[in-house]
């Protein structure tokens, strides 16, 4: 095991073991304890009450963060002629439509989002082998499959996000940056959890959110108290 370095010792001596924080007082300290050189990311991990082996207990969602994820997601949608103007004017990184499809059957997957129609998603099932694995699949449920392209472009852009529940009963998902400040931090953590709250299956049953955890790339997580998300 490599030694820690001075920076990592100060960082973990700012982090009192054991203790439970307010989402207010973990959204500043998860600035401090960073000791990466570049603009860590910020996430979050919410442990659910939920067998996600079941259907009628997965929780699948979006939501739009207050604030944006801070990073620069790629675009790309795949649309018929009269839609490619609307859609770059929307801000999508790619516009196309059969040239991108041969292109990703070769193997690119230079992209974090793909956006197209209802119409076109004949021609994209057969790419499920390339796009499935790497989550890039497109699907009404994301908002991700829709007629209305040119604004789902927008709100990816703005900082919409799906999220999906995975096997072990977690939620993982990015809220922001080191960089942010700790009320933008908390506004984007306190609307994911919120959402999350939302999309309680109703065949959940006992606690539903079992504990919340702040940590930035390679820092300690820090355990939040949930009935503190909604506190001013």
């Amino acid at each position: 095991m490599s030694k820690l370095t001075k920076n990592q010792k100060l960082a973990l001596s700012k982090v009192e073991a054991g203790k439970t924080y307010t989402l207010k007082e973990a959204s500043a300290l998860v600035k401090e304890i960073s000791t990466v050189k570049f603009d860590a990311s910020v996430d979050i991990d919410v442990r659910l009450g939920v067998d996600p082996r079941k259907a009628n207990q997965m929780v699948r969602g979006v939501v739009s963060l207050p604030h944006g994820t801070g990073k620069q997601v790629r675009v790309l949608a795949l649309v018929t002629p009269d839609q490619e103007a609307a859609a770059k004017e929307a801000g999508a990184d790619h516009v196309g439509l059969d040239e991108y499809i041969d292109k990703i059957k070769g193997g690119w997957t230079d992209i974090d989002v793909i956006i197209t129609q209802p119409a076109i998603m004949g021609k994209i099932g057969a790419l499920g082998r390339v796009l499935g694995p790497r989550g890039l699949m497109p699907n009404p449920k994301s908002g991700t499959v829709t007629n209305d392209v040119a604004t789902a472009v927008k709100e990816v852009k703005q900082g919409k996000i799906d999220f999906k529940v995975d096997k072990a009963g977690i939620v993982h998902t990015s809220v922001g940056k080191v960089s942010f400040t700790p009320d933008q931090i908390r506004d984007n953590a306190k609307e994911f959890v919120n959402t999350l709250i939302k999309l309680k299956p109703t065949a959940a049953k006992g606690t539903y959110i079992k504990s919340i955890f702040l940590s930035s790339t390679m820092s300690p997580g820090l355990k939040i108290e949930p009935k503190s998300v909604d506190e001013i």
